[in-house]
């Protein structure tokens, strides 16, 4: 697979960002720092135990979850649901501390919890030549798993972004992924780019699980929920002649693993719901390996056919 980086899209440093209001942001990212440099049994427990807390004191994130659960579980009985939310949100306070691992711990210390399962469908996909998007979803584990994926799976690749509203994490982010990444990251809103940097054989992660754009998507099922669905899979795989290789992180007992399942055949097809259907079955057999680490939290259903009621 070609390497050759683009230039960097990272934001310059500017004094501006060293002003008094963004001081509480510069001190936040000192205490995971700190967290992170810790035993990770004790950080890990630490953020699990937050996650738990703020899963009880934050009423309107508890409802988004409970809704979501109930949405895509209608078997489940009620106590198997509420465990499963509880085990979720102490994931996602799990995941804090991850993603403060996954941008300031060293290969030397992580390199032993990581592994890859799937790898042939990894070696299979380079062995194509073609570019890949990396297809995937939003998980508590997406900071840390994208770094098994360079230091284990030795995949380098390009993340997708949109600024955030906050410039000292806008300028941090860039340069922790980037870092990672080993090629930089690629607005999203820049097809000619990513179409660039397909058709050069590079990889780009992708995660099209949570945009609400209607004007790029179709309604397509999402265990069994008509759910607003990016049709963008199919038109960046035609247009970069790139292969779809579908990824899945997961922690389990004490180990961060990414999983590799075979690379799409005969997509994109003829017909862009059919593909968004396909894309959301695969988004599910993710789901399916690490169920409570799945972002939960988000309103995945706010969007309805005409008609339907809104869940939230």
């Amino acid at each position: 697979m070609a390497s050759n980086p683009s230039s960097s899209a990272a934001p310059p440093f500017r004094a501006r960002l060293l002003a008094p209001w963004h001081w509480p942001t510069w001190l936040g990212i000192g205490l995971l720092w700190l967290l992170a440099m810790l035993p990770m049994r004790w950080s890990l427990a630490f953020g699990a135990g937050l996650g738990a807390l703020l899963g009880r004191c934050i009423r309107s994130r508890r409802h988004v979850v409970d809704v979501n659960l109930r949405l895509c579980f209608p078997s489940l009985d009620d106590a198997t649901r509420a465990e499963l939310r509880r085990a979720h949100f102490r994931a996602v306070g799990a995941g804090a501390i991850e993603a403060g691992l996954a941008w300031f711990a060293s290969d030397r210390r992580l390199a032993p919890r990581f592994a890859v399962e799937g790898r042939e469908h990894l070696d299979a996909a380079l062995a194509s030549g073609k570019g890949l998007l990396l297809l995937t979803g939003h998980f508590t584990t997406l900071e840390i798993g994208a770094r098994v994926l360079c230091t284990t799976a030795q995949l380098p690749f390009h993340a997708m972004y949109r600024p955030y509203a906050n410039p000292v994490m806008d300028f941090c982010m860039h340069r922790w992924r980037e870092r990672r990444a080993q090629l930089p990251a690629l607005p999203r809103e820049d097809l000619r780019r990513l179409v660039r940097s397909l058709r050069d054989g590079r990889a780009i992660w992708y995660a099209p699980d949570q945009t609400l754009d209607e004007k790029l998507s179709v309604f397509a099922p999402f265990f069994g929920v008509p759910t607003l669905t990016l049709t963008a899979t199919s038109r960046l795989a035609q247009m970069g002649r790139a292969g779809v290789l579908p990824y899945f992180p997961r922690y389990e007992q004490g180990r961060w693993i990414v999983r590799f399942l075979p690379m799409l055949t005969d997509f994109p097809g003829t017909d862009e719901h059919a593909d968004a259907a396909r894309i959301n079955q695969v988004i599910e057999q993710g789901i399916a390996l690490a169920l409570p680490q799945y972002f939960w939290l988000h309103r995945r259903f706010k969007k309805q056919p005409p008609g339907l009621p809104r869940p939230y």
